[in-house]
């Protein structure tokens, strides 16, 4: 078996992983493909196409000496002996399972595709998050080649956050491999195994069944999400009851049981994984006759839509009952500070709610401004985008600070006062701000889970 790694998506989990592995590996020949002409073409320029702290620095390392992009899938296919599978797996929107199931055509198509081009066997990875016995009925695919082609799956899901992607690839919490059971497999998880046993310590490669690993990545982001959920929750009563919720979340965080991770109450989660994997989870509980269990996992995105819903309703409460012909200011779209990713970004749907109630948005983020105009593209209303924080608050009658990045924190909020409307309110979605600090400037600020700051 030869030494060449071929990636098919060069997204935000493919780009990344296969960096990270072609710079830890110097002699695995790593090939990234995809069919978006543009998206390849970035990630060969100055100018990659995601945005990730030190992710320049690890592609300009590897490329061109062992790290290659292209558009040609098949010539790939042809050469590479092992094949991680990095495709969308979205959720579906028609048919059986619509609004929760994954829509798995992309991977089907790919198994296909690679069914189609290879001529030696090869071990095949799922990279995508994908329900629980996807492995199962891939394999059945693949294996149904008239070529004589032997095809090992392997569930290989990625636990990287953005944001904090390449650290996380680097030195990682944990490094899951699930196999099929028989020979073939256990021989196909080792040669994986030895790709990570480049720069991962042993300790932290853990070795699964196929279905096991599947199930652990769905679950691993449904209890992150449902901390968060969590928090947020009992943000709302904070509110009701004079506590903070900051005091309130260090407080249990010191508990060690508990620890401090995913406590910070928010405007609410985004990404592309945590919605989309609890509903698949929503899905399959439902499917296997687990209502209960379906009902449990469901209410964690239901209380994000309500913290999303309740932001906006205060904003809207708070100005005197009406935002319609009211500028505010959103800082931030990205769905977390340090990516330019928006997908499920609670930014998109405070924007839309705001928009609903015809109010004029001036929007600003550090890295996601181009993603934002895609997002709100087909939105009716008075919408600006402004590279420049201090040009999106003049004239405005809010600040809605929907993503912790840092350097709001260092902004000059005498100046923005000083430009916009009175009474001037900060709606502090990350409560990232010094609160106390930005109302003696003038501000009525509104945080979340704590006591209002106002002047009225």
């Amino acid at each position: 078996m030869n030494k060449t790694i071929l990636c098919i998506g060069a997204g935000y989990v493919g780009g990344p992983t296969m960096a990270v592995i072609a710079d830890n590996c110097p002699d695995y020949k790593v090939i990234v493909v995809d069919v978006n002409a543009e998206r390849i073409a970035a990630w060969q320029s100055e100018t990659l196409p995601i945005y990730e702290p030190g992710l320049k620095e690890v592609v300009e390392r590897a490329r061109g000496r062992n790290l290659f992009f292209s558009t040609d899938v098949v010539a790939g296919i042809k050469e590479a002996s092992i094949i991680f599978v990095s495709v969308n797996t979205p959720t579906k929107t028609f048919g059986a399972g619509a609004g929760k199931a994954a829509n798995l055509q992309y991977w089907e198509k790919t198994a296909r595709d690679i069914i189609e081009h290879a001529e030696h066997d090869k071990i095949v990875i799922e990279k995508s998050t994908l329900p629980v016995r996807t492995a199962e009925a891939m394999h059945r695919i693949l294996q149904s080649n008239t070529k004589g082609l032997n095809f090992d799956i392997i569930s290989n899901p990625e636990f990287m956050a953005e944001g904090t992607a390449v650290e996380d690839l680097q030195s990682p919490g944990r490094v899951l491999i699930g196999a099929m059971e028989d020979a073939s497999g256990q021989k196909a998880l080792e040669t994986v195994a030895n790709i990570y046993r480049n720069w991962v310590p042993e300790e932290k490669i853990k070795k699964t069944n196929v279905w096991s690993s599947e199930l652990t990545k769905l679950v691993s982001n449904a209890m992150l999400a449902q901390r968060i959920s969590s928090v947020n929750s009992i943000s709302a009563l904070c509110e009701k009851t004079d506590a903070n919720i900051l005091e309130v979340s260090a407080a249990m965080g010191m508990d060690p049981r508990i620890g401090s991770k995913f406590l910070c109450a928010s405007i609410g989660f985004g990404g592309s994984c945590f919605k989309k994997d609890i509903l698949n989870l929503v899905y399959l509980c439902e499917f296997h006759g687990l209502p209960e269990v379906a009902a449990y996992w469901e209410q964690v995105v239901l209380m994000n839509d309500y913290q999303e819903r309740r932001f906006v309703e205060n904003i809207t409460s708070c100005m005197f009952n009406t935002v319609a012909d009211k500028k505010i200011a959103i800082f931030g779209f990205a769905f977390k500070a340090d990516t330019g990713d928006t997908r499920e970004s609670p930014a998109i749907y405070v924007s839309k709610l705001l928009l609903e109630e015809h109010a004029t948005l001036a929007i600003h983020d550090p890295q996601a401004l181009e993603y934002a105009k895609l997002d709100l593209a087909d939105c009716e209303g008075d919408i600006s985008y402004e590279t420049d924080p201090y040009k999106a608050a003049e004239g405005a009658h809010a600040i809605a600070i929907l993503t912790e990045w840092k350097e709001f924190r260092d902004l000059d909020f005498e100046r923005l006062y000083a430009s916009m409307e009175k009474p001037a309110f900060i709606f502090d979605g990350r409560n990232l701000l010094d609160h106390q600090k930005v109302f003696e400037i003038g501000f009525n600020v509104h945080p979340l889970g704590q006591k209002v700051l106002s002047h009225l």
